[in-house]
């Protein structure tokens, strides 16, 4: 298998991953970073029947011989062609409501899916079993005429369906002759007739999806690249509080036999700073108001403005790392861990992504709540830290979990916020804290200059007082420190360039870590390397690695965190962020300009 041909949908409550043979083999409950109900994706240690695999919830035909699978247009629903060997045809639709009703947005912690006969005779069979314990037992299930109710953690669930219920327990196929629909959601009677209400959502919610998408301002090229990545990135979002968590999923590894498997199912400042300055740049406004909202509540509740490196969705600072022994893990590839230890890390970088991604609020006046003196007052705080700390050893972005140092980008990420917070004073008009915080980013500069300067080299280092490469010096022009024709800037550029580009791909450093030499490229770090060419004046180099990169997007359009550098395989957590961020930052830089269709 050369890639996770996995199709995420979502309302931004909950999300699920469907293969591309229409099995649910990924989804938690009742949010992202909760107990998977469906977990096949991580090859749960039991024995179950053949035709009903432990935390699946698969449809297919008798004698089924082909599956093809694709979201209807500008949308985060999917459509998968099921025919089996007589040419026979049906449908499945996958989605999760999510519409305005009754003046709120409707987004319950449900998954919808319908059966339609498109060709022919079908015979269909329904496999449901939903785990919980993470994958450790079936879920235990009582059932009415109509419903199945699962005992599920934390909370169960309830099946409503049109279907035989009958012929779901036995698991017998049965001729498809009408469309079946299937809603799986709170343990609650459904409402109404579940065939004419299921059919409302979906209109509903294709219609949302297709005016969110239509408010966007997207390039002239790579279009579809760039809606499916915005769609995506979307759903990477916890309404409920606005944390955008890393990826959907945990412990897929970053590479075979790595043990490189962590928990992306949290709110990363780092990750997200990156997620809502993309979506910034096509006009995605809600992402950002929702998980301003978020940063407030964290800012509120840290102490003296000390900022985690992540939180929960719910935003918790708690993220005690732990093993789900019941799941084998990713083809087998354990261990699966819950949680995430890096949230007691020390990362400075934090205060100056919180400060970056909160200033667009005291400047864009489409904002339906503008930060005030008082929001300004209380991110003083975290440029307090960022002042206190930017010579202070850290984990990194990186997330070393054996070793510090002062890191470059920490210290520059800290020296922004204090640039950040002079501008934003000057905007309120509060010119002496405008002067005081233009002092703390002139100390941080002349520190930074000095103790990451190679002179010897006539560059800067990863880490102060080494010689270290790192990716993340490619962000020294992106975060405004550096000028891209600046002799510094483009002598640390040629040095990245030389000791960590492998071909078309980009390491984030090439020493030994906690866990040995990498062996993927990051492909975050690939699209910095796409964006630094271009900045650099090597754009036609910039747009065929670009080009690259797009024929390892997986069927659905989307990328994961790593590639293998040999085989082109998809590795570590999916769909990463990261990785739709660049997909999206460089189809901005690099498009033409409409004005070329004149």
């Amino acid at each position: 298998m050369k890639s996770l041909t996995l199709w995420p949908i979502g309302n931004c409550q909950v999300s699920a991953l469907v293969d591309d043979a229409a099995g649910m083999v990924w989804a938690c409950q009742p949010q992202v970073d909760g107990d998977p109900l469906f977990c096949s994706l991580l090859d749960p240690k039991r024995d179950t029947p053949p035709d009903l695999p432990a935390g699946e919830w698969r449809i297919y035909l008798k004698d089924q011989v082909s599956a093809e699978a694709s979201y209807l247009a500008n949308t985060a629903i999917l459509s998968t062609i099921l025919t089996d060997e007589r040419g026979a045809k049906a449908e499945v639709i996958d989605f999760c409501p999510r519409f305005e009703r009754r003046g709120r947005m409707y987004r319950p912690v449900s998954f919808v899916r319908l059966v339609r006969p498109v060709k022919g005779s079908p015979q269909v069979r329904i496999a449901l079993n939903p785990a919980t314990d993470w994958g450790a037992k079936d879920a235990e299930h009582t059932n009415g005429t109509n419903h199945i109710r699962f005992l599920t953690e934390p909370q169960p669930l309830r099946l409503t369906t049109d279907a035989p219920v009958g012929r779901l327990i036995d698991g017998r196929s049965f001729r498809l002759e009408r469309t079946l629909s299937f809603f799986l959601g709170p343990d609650e009677p459904f409402v109404g007739n579940v065939e004419v209400e299921v059919a409302h959502m979906l209109h509903d919610t294709r219609r949302h999806w297709k005016h969110w998408v239509r408010g966007l301002a997207i390039p002239l090229d790579w279009q579809e690249v760039v809606i499916r990545a915005a769609i995506t990135l979307k759903l990477c979002q916890h309404e409920e509080t606005g944390a955008i968590v890393a990826a959907l999923t945990t412990s897929i590894p970053e590479h075979d036999g790595s043990e490189r498997n962590w928990d992306y199912r949290y709110c990363w400042i780092r990750d997200a700073y990156y997620t809502v300055q993309a979506l910034n740049r096509l006009g995605a406004l809600d992402v950002l108001e929702a998980y301003l909202s978020y940063l407030r509540n964290i800012i509120d509740h840290s102490e003296g403005g000390e900022i985690q490196p992540l939180y929960s969705v719910s935003g918790e600072g708690e993220l005690t790392e732990t093993f789900a022994p019941g799941l084998a893990g990713y083809r087998g590839l354990g261990p699966v861990r819950v949680g995430n230890a890096a949230y007691s890390q020390i990362q400075h970088d934090a205060y100056g992504q919180i400060v970056l991604s909160s200033a667009q609020a005291f400047f864009d006046q489409r904002l339906l709540r503008p930060a005030s003196a008082d929001d300004f007052a209380a991110l003083e705080q975290v440029g307090e830290r960022a002042l206190a700390s930017f010579d202070q050893p850290d984990a990194g972005l990186w997330e070393f979990r054996t070793k510090s140092a002062v890191h470059t980008y920490s210290a520059v990420m800290c020296w922004a916020a204090c640039d950040r917070l002079a501008k934003i004073a000057t905007n309120l008009g509060l010119g002496d804290r405008a002067g005081y915080w233009r002092k703390a980013a002139e100390r941080i500069r002349k520190a930074i200059e000095k103790k990451a300067w190679i002179a010897g080299e006539g560059r800067f280092s990863a880490i102060w007082g080494g010689s270290e490469l790192d990716a993340s010096l490619l962000q020294l022009n992106d975060l405004q420190f550096l000028a891209a024709d600046d002799p510094r800037f483009v002598a640390t550029f040629d040095a990245v360039e030389a000791g960590l580009r492998r071909g078309d791909h980009m390491l984030r450093y090439s020493t030994e870590d906690d866990f040995g030499l990498p062996q993927t490229a990051f492909n975050f770090c690939t699209f910095w390397l796409i964006e630094t060419l271009h900045f650099v004046g090597r754009t036609a180099e910039a747009r065929t690695l670009y080009e690259a990169m797009l024929e390892r997007l997986t069927p659905a359009g989307l990328l994961s965190e790593d590639t293998d550098m040999e085989t082109g395989e998809l590795w570590g957590n999916y769909p990463q962020t990261y990785s739709l961020v660049g997909l999206i930052n460089c189809a901005v830089l690099l498009s033409r300009p409409w004005s070329a269709v004149r």
